[in-house]
């Protein structure tokens, strides 16, 4: 049986348990008992796509509270969208009828400050794997240094974390004709998030609904 879970029910659910998560109230351990590991035996149903960053300290199904079968995760460093990001979301929507996807960045960002240290100095790096994922970063990173944020090192960080997602954002909702004839035609939302390592709280920031019922966290 295919996903019924609307873009937007999937949104309130990500906010409910990141809000658990915040909290230390986290139900994980009632999540993955071996009944639910023999359910998933026989296909999944997962009711968001999260694109996020391979940092070791933001795991979506952590941070939002989830468990087993819950999310389609896709992790790479930066979260920069290229043609097998873009793959695997449409792979995920196509069969699964997943209508909510989450780019999720984080703040103190290693790709994206790699990625300010690039332009800063001048100097690439070494290997041309990092190299390619720093050069997706650039776009996003680069007007921000002709503006004074060149000059406050923090908020120029904080801001290219910000930056990168929308890029991201923007990638996969014009990047794919299967991805845009959904967002035109059957409700698939592509929102930006940025989980903060302080606080433990993902805010919901690009391509929200305007929905006076959906605000921002």
């Amino acid at each position: 049986m295919p996903n019924t879970v609307s873009a937007l029910e999937a949104l309130a659910r990500l906010r409910e348990g990141n809000s658990r998560f915040a909290q230390n109230l986290t139900s994980l351990d009632r999540m993955m008992t071996y009944q639910r590991r023999a359910e998933l035996t026989a296909g999944q149903k997962p009711f968001a796509i999260i694109l996020g960053c391979s940092d070791s300290r933001a795991p979506a199904e952590i941070l939002f509270d989830q468990g087993l079968g819950d999310l389609f995760v896709i992790r790479v460093a930066g979260n920069v969208v290229a043609p097998s990001q873009i793959g695997s979301v449409e792979f995920a929507v196509s069969r699964y009828n997943t209508r909510l996807v989450v780019v999720l960045g984080h703040s103190h960002c290693g790709a994206v400050a790699a990625t300010i240290e690039t332009l800063l100095d001048g100097e690439g790096s070494a290997s041309r794997n990092i190299a390619s994922i720093v050069d997706r970063v650039k776009p996003s990173v680069q007007p921000l240094l002709d503006t004074d944020l060149r000059h406050d090192p923090d908020a120029l960080r904080r801001a290219a974390v910000r930056a990168n997602v929308r890029a991201s954002t923007n990638q996969l909702r014009h990047g794919s004709r299967i991805i845009e004839s959904l967002i035109d035609n059957d409700g698939l939302l592509v929102v930006g998030a940025e989980y903060a390592l302080e606080t433990g709280v993902v805010e919901f920031f690009d391509g929200l609904p305007d929905d006076p019922a959906s605000p921002t966290m």
